[in-house]
């Protein structure tokens, strides 16, 4: 992706990072490419999967069964993060990307918390049983927003471009 970044002549003027491993490297990958100045943060990083942490999803239906009904109040994994708090916590890192000056900034984080940032954008509440619109974000998928502040307009360009793994033979980035 930094290779077609650099070919394309792309431009950021910051990047904030998940401090988490997977996240951080990623975007130290990014900022070794195109140098732009980088910041690393817990507030950008996965969802606490609380007693989930380190179980495969394969493996948490039978160590932790889900319950038959899941409000947006509801712990992920007994004591981690539910819907509600986690997409409060987007919101958190929405208001910072909009306290930064105008320009183009690279946000690198983590699927649920990418898809509650997205609700955050779009005005849209975290509802039970998980219902409501999905954003599904493959790793180290490109997707470009750009907001405009005169008439809080968001704009969606592009949504999961990976392109740059055409031909690589890797179930790891779906």
């Amino acid at each position: 992706m930094a290779d077609r970044w650099q070919a394309e002549g792309r431009h950021f003027d910051g990047i904030f990072a998940s401090a988490l491993d997977r996240a951080s490297q990623t975007a130290d990958i990014a900022n070794q490419a195109l140098g732009a100045p980088i910041e690393y943060d817990m507030l950008w990083a996965e969802r606490d999967l609380g007693e989930l942490t380190g179980i495969t999803h394969a493996d948490a239906p039978q160590l932790m069964p889900p319950p038959p009904f899941v409000n947006p109040l509801t712990p992920y994994g007994t004591t981690g993060e539910g819907q509600w708090r986690l997409y409060l916590r987007a919101g958190q890192g929405l208001q910072k990307l909009l306290e930064q000056p105008p320009g183009a900034y690279l946000l690198v984080s983590h699927r649920a918390y990418l898809g509650m940032l997205m609700y955050a954008m779009l005005g849209i509440h975290p509802q039970a049983n998980f219902q409501g619109p999905r954003f599904h974000f493959k790793n180290t998928g490109l997707t470009e927003i750009t907001y405009n502040p005169a008439s809080h307009q968001w704009r969606l360009h592009v949504f999961n471009d990976v392109a740059h793994l055409a031909g690589m033979d890797d179930e790891r980035h779906t």
